[in-house]
Parts: structure tokens; C-alpha cells; sequence
């Protein structure tokens, strides 16, 4: 056998791996997932120890809230009974700010104030509920428990008595307060009277009553009518729309001099 025919040649040939461009950084945002998502969770068990009970009732409320809003007001039928984080002393005085203090009282001024209104009228004709500009109680109309006479601005027995059990509780607030009076869509026969006068006659006389049963004058910064404009149900006749509301200001909002 010659030497020529003895020599064998080899090729190695280097297989090359290239990554596919499609799927090559997908594992980058998997990653940043999987770290956002243990960020979250190292987080939530911080504030589950750091936090008393009263506080997490309080945070699971913030994300699926339990006070209830309207369409037109920022109301609904129903309170939200139970303690926040933002009512906690140490959130009050840790740097936080005011809104806080200013937030627990609020709520604490609500729930008083719903609980007072359940000792003289059902839960359906009335609300409390909080807005940015404070709280809002609304007196509502039934077909047989009005506010007022059908039609007319004199206080009836019902009014009086709600104002008597609640004024109190308005006086030591320390709050500015507007009220507000509003009626359904029905129309006026006289030409010269109209919603309008009809809801601002209202609220006079709810503010007159109201300052008779020991409500201070200095508390009470505005006194308007909105006739048949906001309405709180869908039917624009209904009895609901009749109404009288009363907010009181929070304090950033609209400060008195003596509170």
C-alpha cells in the first residue's frame, strides 16, 4: 500500500449555535417579572407585620372601597362602618401630613352622623358620604315621608325633627357648611315661581331651622338652590330628587377662623 493511499483527511466542521432573534431577550422580561413580582410580595409582608388590624381593614378598603357613590354627587345608599389606617395616632403624627388627621375625622364625623340619622329616618332617605370637599348628609324625599310639602318650602315635622337630632353634632364639628336644596322636574303652573326659587326657599328654611336649634350663623357660608339639575336618580321625577343636602367643608377646604 503506497504512503499516498494511507493518508486519510479529516474535516471537523464546528456547529455554531445562534440564539434566535425572536426569543432572545424574553428571558429578560420574564426576569424583570419574577423581580417586580417578589418586589410585591416582600412588600405585602412588610405591611402585614407592620400594620395592626384596624389599618389593613382600612388598606383593603382604599382598594376596593365600601363607601359608596352616585352618579351625580358622590353618594349612595349605604356607609362604610368600620375603622381606615389614615384614623391611626401614628399616622396622624408621623410626618404624613394633615390629610390624614383631616380624612380620620371625617370618617368619624360620617359615622356619627349616619348613626344619628338611623334613630329618626331609614337608611333609603338618607346618605353620609365623603367627597374631596368634606361630607355631604342628604335628606331625601319618599312618597310618604317628604322632606317638605309637595310643591311648597315649609319645614315639615320630619325635617325638624332630623335637624334637631343632628345639629349638634353639626355645631361641634367646628366646620364651615353649605346646604343646598334640590327638587324634581315637575313644573310650576305660575310663571313667576319656579324650581329654582323653590329649591333655594328650602335650604333657607332648613338653614333657619337649623340655626334654631343652636347651629352658630358663623358656621353656615353658603345657602344656594339647584332646582331640578342634580338629580340622584335616573327618573328625574322621582321622589329622591327632593331633597335638602348639607356639606360640611373640611378644614383645608374652607378653614374658619375659630376652629
Amino acid at each position: 500500500m503506497s504512503e499516498e493511499s494511507a493518508t486519510t483527511t479529516i474535516i471537523k466542521r464546528k456547529k455554531l449555535f445562534a440564539g434566535d432573534g425572536h426569543h432572545g431577550g424574553a428571558w429578560k422580561v420574564a426576569y424583570a417579572d419574577f423581580v417586580t413580582a417578589m418586589m410585591a410580595f416582600f412588600m405585602l409582608m412588610w405591611i402585614l407585620n407592620a400594620t395592626t388590624e384596624d389599618q389593613r381593614r382600612g388598606l383593603a378598603d382604599y382598594f376596593n372601597p365600601s363607601v359608596p357613590l352616585a352618579e351625580k354627587s358622590g353618594g349612595g345608599t349605604d356607609v362604610l362602618w368600620g375603622d381606615s389606617p389614615n384614623t391611626s395616632d401614628m399616622l396622624a403624627s408621623s410626618n404624613h401630613g394633615g390629610a390624614y388627621a383631616s380624612m380620620a375625622q371625617s370618617e368619624a364625623l360620617r359615622d356619627l352622623l349616619m348613626q344619628q340619622l338611623r334613630e329618626e329616618i331609614d337608611d333609603s332617605l338618607a346618605r353620609v358620604t365623603l367627597t374631596p370637599e368634606g361630607v355631604i348628609v342628604d335628606l331625601m324625599d319618599s312618597a310618604d315621608q317628604p322632606v317638605f310639602a309637595l310643591g311648597r318650602a315649609s319645614a315639615t315635622a320630619r325635617l325638624e325633627g332630623i335637624l334637631t337630632e343632628i345639629t349638634p353634632s353639626l355645631t361641634v364639628s367646628g366646620r364651615a357648611i353649605k346646604i343646598v336644596g334640590h327638587t324634581d322636574d315637575l313644573k310650576f303652573a305660575r310663571r313667576d315661581y319656579s324650581n329654582w326659587e323653590l329649591s333655594a326657599d328650602r335650604a333657607n328654611v332648613a338653614r333657619r331651622v337649623a340655626v334654631q336649634r343652636g347651629l352658630p350663623v358663623a358656621r353656615i357660608v353658603e345657602v344656594s338652590g339647584q332646582a331640578d339639575r342634580m338629580p340622584i336618580s335616573e327618573d328625574s321625577s322621582a321622589p329622591e330628587n327632593r331633597r335638602i343636602s348639607i356639606l360640611l367643608f373640611n378644614e383645608e377646604v374652607w378653614p374658619l377662623e375659630d376652629n
